[in-house]
């Protein structure tokens, strides 16, 4: 967490220091050691142990005694260490919770004054001037009191898995420390092996390409990449991140991606981009980290099988990314410190949650202004962040790569946008039926399957959701680039998921209404690479089911004004009048939809002396949810490997790691809480409930639609 050359080192180094001296100060007792002794041998981590004999309340009351003020900062972390991070206590204490802050510095405890006199007095440091100047603002000091939790139970896991798991630990020794100029080289052996540019799409690519290196060299801070679908982002901002890294010292990249979708295509690119570094022995380059399998019970396995993104590079999505900044558990808290000093790609940028706007902002606006990552807001459609009169929650100073974003979407326009009115799912059926190829993406699950139902059977036609699992919808976007690079008929019909990030390249494309984010992300994979002789068509359409499409009606609507305003609705001008309407004006009648969670109102200060910073920390997790509706992971026995990693997670004698959870995402379809527990009997629940498995895929599971489970597989769901 303390990059070099950051003026506040020392002050952090010693905030650091004192919470690994004082955060199990109770482990000095008599009592704690005659613990020790009984329980010499066993897991003296896990949750029966520190549940057993509190050995955390004692340092968390000495900071308090040693500073009244700045200890509370200090307690916060170290009551934390193992159950989470508390909230201060008051009536917005999470529903349930207990063991507030104020409740534990009240709590009796063991005399722990046999400890060392020099940890006892020892004083707490003066506070880093960043914290220390904006002492009053709550956001600031919040944060950094969970940067300071997420070193220190990250430290702790490490200290642990060295003495529990000593072959896995030694697993994770630092690789080469020069790993990201050889991957710059790796990365710029593979864009010049595209020989020199030949079409016009390849020249604009190359541009780009040439932008990012240019802006890598600018000091670390918040840039903007606006780039059109298809014109070469993903290598791009790779190239300016390993660049930007190397010049300012910064330690690795963090790709952070909307949808799970996107995540298995990316992390590919980049194994294989890196495949040398890992054969010549330099450890794992590449963590892909998803958000879709995790651990239902929190033990010592789970936590020790989570990652903490010591690695170079860092695919993750964005609900993990958004949700550990703002969550309180320990196993999700501990990769935060290695945000720091890291080049962050925000890919399709667009995708910042409206009703969490505010938070989300003010998170990247402390990692960049206080924690020296710089901060890429990666899209075809920039969205209107800036701060103005009209939107004083907005970013200042970011930095856009591409010198002339007009005149690049000029030169890689390469589709018109034809507006029809209503399409019927048998009328829509037809029209594609006599097309050789052609994409469909619609906004619900219902209607993909309703619409492809409605096709002439034919091995020329496809189906997507997230209903089917990653490697499922991977091996059908490898069956569907294969016959359009072939020159075959193919016909797709899709959830919104193909959207962003999936590269697949067809002729017609047709969009039923959502936002103009949304329609310039079908538009890219529509001529994608500029081979037609003139411009590909992207038809927008009204579905019949627009009554089950209410999530989308809000963006929809803004969508359509701006579309009537526009000859080019993809251009510019259109997509940053439409995040101007979506974000700054379109609000619900009793205020900014820009935080309806009130998340920014845990991070107050009090006048209050016992309790001066009424931080709500295990609240905010708790309301601090992007995807509101509960998820369930349900493991599907999806071809060979799938089983063989299904079988060794059943067997509860071999522990959690990191290499099967991670294999174990490819095989993942997540649905609703409710959906599970209507259908519980389809699933077999395994290690005390937290991993569950499809029991009988030949009945619940098609190789058309994925996952069906009677009537639930009706509701109108997204994705």
């Amino acid at each position: 967490m303390v990059p070099a050359g950051n003026p506040d080192a020392e002050a952090l180094a010693e905030w650091g220091y004192l919470l690994g001296l004082w955060h199990d100060l109770g482990k000095f007792t008599p009592e704690w050691q005659a613990y020790l002794r009984r329980k010499a041998g066993c897991d003296l981590e896990g949750d029966e142990a520190s549940g057993s004999e509190d050995h955390s309340t004692a340092g968390g009351q000495l900071a308090i005694r040693n500073n009244p003020l700045l200890g509370h900062l200090l307690a916060f972390a170290i009551l934390g260490h193992h159950a989470g991070l508390p909230d201060a206590g008051d009536g917005r204490a999470a529903s349930g919770a207990s063991g507030t802050l104020g409740e534990r510095l009240q709590k009796a405890i063991r005399d722990y004054s046999c400890a060392p006199s020099c940890l006892l007095t020892r004083p707490v440091p003066a506070l880093p001037r960043f914290v220390s100047d904006r002492l009053r603002s709550g956001s600031t000091p919040a944060f950094f009191t969970r940067m300071l939790f997420s070193c220190l139970v990250d430290a702790d896991f490490l200290a642990t898995e060295s003495f529990m798991a000593p072959v896995r630990a030694r697993l994770r020794v630092a690789g080469d420390g020069d790993i990201l100029r050889q991957m710059e080289v790796l990365l710029m052996a593979r864009i010049n092996a595209f020989g020199e540019p030949g079409s016009i799409v390849a020249r604009a690519r190359r541009d780009v390409y040439e932008s990012c290196l240019e802006m890598a060299e600018k000091t670390p801070g918040l840039f903007s990449l606006t780039v059109p679908t298809g014109g070469g982002k993903t290598l791009s901002s790779l190239a300016f991140a390993l660049r930007h890294a190397i010049r300012h010292g910064q330690q690795r990249i963090i790709y952070v991606i909307p949808f799970t979708s996107i995540i298995e295509q990316n992390a590919a690119i980049f194994a294989d981009l890196f495949e040398p570094l890992v054969a010549s022995g330099s450890g794992p380059v590449v963590i892909e980290h998803h958000s879709n399998l995790s651990p239902e019970k929190e033990t010592t396995q789970s936590r020790l099988a989570t990652e903490n993104w010591d690695a170079p590079l860092v695919v993750t999505t964005a609900v993990q990314f958004y949700e550990s900044l703002h969550a309180a558990r320990t196993s999700q808290c501990r990769k935060l410190h290695h945000i720091a000093n890291s080049v962050v790609i925000l890919d399709e940028a667009q995708c910042l949650p409206v009703d969490y706007l505010k938070p989300c902002l003010e998170s990247l606006r402390e990692l960049s202004g206080n924690y020296r990552a710089s901060i890429v807001l990666c899209t075809a459609t920039q969205p209107a962040i800036a701060r103005s009169d009209a939107f004083p929650i907005g970013l200042e100073q970011v930095r856009e790569i591409i010198p002339d974003s007009r005149k690049l979407f000029e030169t890689l326009k390469r589709v018109k946008v034809i507006d029809r009115d209503i399409l019927p799912d048998n009328l829509l059926a037809s029209e594609l039926a006599a097309l050789p190829q052609a994409l469909v993406i619609v906004n619900t699950r219902f209607h993909a399957q309703n619409l492809f139902r409605q096709l002439p059977p034919s091995g020329e036609n496809f189906h997507l959701s997230a209903l089917m699992c990653p490697a499922h919808r991977r091996e059908v976007l490898e069956t569907v680039r294969q016959r359009l690079e072939d020159g075959l008929p193919v016909r797709l019909v899709s959830t919104q998921l193909i959207e962003a990030g999936v590269d697949v390249d067809f002729p017609i494309v047709y969009r039923a209404r959502a936002g103009l984010d949304s329609i310039a992300q079908a538009a890219g994979r529509c001529n994608r690479n500029g081979r037609l002789s003139g411009l590909g068509e992207v038809h927008l359409f009204r579905s019949e089911h627009q009554r089950a499409e209410a999530y989308f009606r809000d963006t929809a609507n803004v969508a359509s004004q701006v579309l009537a305003c526009y000859e080019d609705p993809l251009g510019l001008a259109a997509v940053e009048h439409f995040f101007r309407l979506y974000y700054h004006q379109h609000r619900p009648s009793d205020g900014p939809q820009w935080d309806t969670k009130n998340i920014s109102k845990d991070y107050e200060l009090a006048q209050n002396r016992s309790l001066p910073f009424m931080f709500q920390f295990r609240s905010t997790a708790e309301r601090f949810r992007l995807i509101e509706n509960e998820q369930v992971s349900i493991l599907i026995p999806y071809g060979e490997l799938a089983r063989e990693r299904i079988a060794e997670l059943r067997n509860e004698s071999v522990p959690l790691h990191r290499a099967l959870l991670r294999d174990l995402q490819r095989y993942a379809v997540q649905i609703h809480r409710p959906a599970f527990n209507r259908n519980v009997a389809q699933f077999e629940s395994i290690r005390e409930g937290q991993f569950h498995i499809l029991v009988c895929p030949e009945t619940h599971y098609s190789a058309a639609f994925g996952l069906h489970l009677g009537n639930d597989n009706l509701a109108p769901l997204i994705c």
